[in-house]
């Protein structure tokens, strides 16, 4: 029996098994197994071999953005009236068959787009150009999909089902479990909350499908078996996304003001540019990008060319890294001028945190 045959097997018994207490242990084995099975299906033992022409683009900028979505919903249409580069645009299906990158600037920061090839469904199992195209989406800050606003609750369940067959968490955070291995001992599970999906035989379980008999778990959140498996597996992305529910010039005010109430969604027409301003808006709150205004000594802050950090590394070392990397090596202190301190201008050293349009004016030894 082949790899898609034996998932195939697994989805049919876990959607005929009830969920309940009783089951949870059974579950989790076999969403364990499901795990290694597709793990095995998109990285085959006799390596993953080229990406395809048109697939490896170089990652440019301070932020890269993918756009997912089925042939036809307007990807290349929204690709084109945002940067002004031309993706070829037709009224019939797969009009793009490779990847086409463009950049644009907003408030500072240079974002990478990229107008991915239509998915369809079945691309996590390997059909069509499915598997290079979201093996792509995996490197992206941030994931537009892409809707068509007459279908988009159906259209969103495939793709979001797509994704996450290929290890891509949407809108989530890394759960907050510790997982460690070690040579004896056996399963040892602390959990600092209560617990209502996992216990002890349930860990056990899963670990037992990964061949690991030995290992220190502290589950710090409520946490369920896919959770676990997440952790044991340790390949996912978990990346924000944004719906863009595209053709609003095709559907009535009410049924418009149905779909806004969408968590995470922006309405817009590509083809009559219409909402590209909230889209932007909304684009720079998901990436979470900090812009940092640098000052020469004796002269105005240069508002014109921000350095660009992420929220995860603003600090006044990651500057300095982001400047030069030999900057970090002289580095006395520096003078910070912003929301980040408590007086303007503020001596700090290098593990000072910042904050977006904060001024900053470095010192060497």
């Amino acid at each position: 029996m082949g790899i898609l045959e034996r998932i195939a097997d697994i989805e049919a018994e876990m959607a005929r098994t009830q969920r309940n207490k009783a089951t949870a242990h059974h579950l989790g084995v076999l969403k364990a197994r499901l795990a290694k099975l597709r793990q095995e299906l998109l990285t085959p033992k006799g390596g993953g071999g080229p990406a395809g022409e048109g697939f490896d683009v170089a990652k440019t900028g301070d932020a890269r953005i993918g756009f997912v979505g089925f042939p036809s919903v307007g990807k290349s249409t929204l690709l084109s009236n945002l940067s002004g580069v031309y993706s070829e645009v037709a009224a019939y299906e797969f009009t793009t068959l490779t990847t086409v990158p463009a950049v644009i600037r907003y408030k500072g920061a240079k974002v990478q787009l990229l107008d991915l090839p239509g998915i369809i469904e079945g691309a996590k199992d390997g059909k069509g150009r499915g598997r290079q195209v979201i093996a792509v989406a995996r490197t992206c800050s941030l994931i537009l999909i892409v809707l068509d606003v007459l279908k988009p609750l159906q259209h969103k369940r495939i793709i979001e089902k797509e994704l996450e067959g290929f290890g891509i968490r949407l809108n989530k955070t890394l759960p907050n479990i510790s997982f460690r291995k070690k040579d004896k001992g056996g399963i040892n599970l602390t959990s600092t909350c209560i617990q209502s999906h996992l216990d002890l035989d349930t860990v056990r379980a899963i670990l037992a499908e990964y061949r690991i008999p030995n290992a220190d778990i502290t589950l710090r959140c409520d946490a369920t078996a896919d959770d676990l498996i997440d952790i044991v597996e340790g390949n996912r992305s978990y990346i924000p996304c944004i719906y863009v529910l595209n053709k609003i010039d095709q559907i009535s005010i009410e049924e418009l003001d149905v779909l806004a109430s969408i968590p995470h969604c922006v309405p817009i027409s590509a083809h009559h540019k219409w909402n590209f301003d909230e889209l932007l808006e909304k684009v720079w709150d998901y990436l979470q990008l900090v812009r940092i205004y640098t000052k020469p000594k004796g002269q105005l802050p240069d508002y014109s060319a921000p350095v660009i950090l992420s929220t995860n590394h603003h600090s006044i070392e990651d500057l300095c890294n982001a400047l030069h990397k030999a900057i970090l090596k002289e580095f006395k202190h520096a003078l910070v001028y912003g929301t980040s301190v408590k007086y303007n201008p503020q001596k700090v050293g290098k593990d000072h945190e910042l904050n977006d349009e904060d001024v900053v004016q470095i010192f060497k030894k």
